[in-house]
């Protein structure tokens, strides 16, 4: 028996997820499909995170074990093969000992949030964006920002579902910064709350369209209440980006 480490990417949006439900397929479902279709084996897979329905990849990492002896190369190849026509590619695998898991033994996650600022539609990028119409000032959003570094509870910006044991997190790293028409917004810490990074986005438009000063976030921060914070913004911009071991 084998445990492979995978590093994925995927377009998030015609999935309900990362995580397998009943409601429409997710890129869990696909890959473990996808692995029973070239070995024959029932596997499960486990990511490194649970993205939501409509949201990116860049570098999931997830891991499962396999009898049949592969090479990582023959593997991967033969993953993407087997997951064609779904939009989600197999960038990388590693063959890894039995005291790997992508989940548990992370010690850190990091998103990106795009956010094209511009009257123009989206060509290019519809689904793949949020589509922010009215301007940004993206330093005064990169302020506010800061207050949400550090070890705080984040019960402000936490979905009314989430699941999470306690709505202390610790959020090593939310910095913005504008590339022409793009606002990108980078977050990481070592867990995330369901929804944490959508709502805090979310957000951080109201300090940038000036309709917040960047001391209502602390304000709203301390305030431990979902109602006091900003909107939860869609999906489309939302990419997971690495996660760290």
């Amino acid at each position: 028996m084998q445990r492979w480490k995978l590093t994925v990417e995927y377009d998030g949006r015609p999935f309900v997820g990362w995580q397998r439900q009943d409601n429409g397929p997710s890129v869990q479902q696909s890959l473990e499909e996808a692995v029973q279709r070239l070995s024959g084996e029932v596997v499960r897979v486990h990511g490194s995170g649970r993205t939501d329905a409509g949201v990116h990849a860049l570098g999931q990492v997830c891991h499962f074990d396999l009898e049949k002896p592969f090479t990582g190369l023959k593997l991967r190849d033969a993953l993407n093969f087997h997951l064609k026509p779904a939009p989600i590619a197999v960038l990388e695998v590693e063959a890894v000992g039995e005291d790997f898991h992508a989940r548990l033994t992370s010690t850190g996650r990091a998103y990106v949030y795009r956010i094209v600022n511009r009257r123009a539609p989206l060509a290019l990028d519809a689904g793949r964006a949020w589509h922010v119409t009215r301007p940004l000032d993206a330093e005064a959003m990169h302020a506010a920002a800061q207050f949400l570094v550090g070890q705080h509870d984040f019960s402000s910006f936490r979905a009314a579902l989430c699941q999470a044991k306690s709505p202390v997190k610790t959020l090593d790293r939310l910095a913005v910064e504008r590339q022409g028409e793009e606002v990108r917004v980078h977050a990481a810490a070592r867990s995330f709350l369901h929804h944490q990074v959508r709502n805090m986005v979310g957000t951080l438009e109201l300090v940038g369209a000036g309709k917040w000063k960047p001391d209502d976030v602390r304000l709203a921060l301390e305030a431990r209440d979902r109602g006091k914070a900003g909107p939860t913004c869609p999906p489309d911009g939302l990419y997971f980006m690495a996660a760290r071991y």
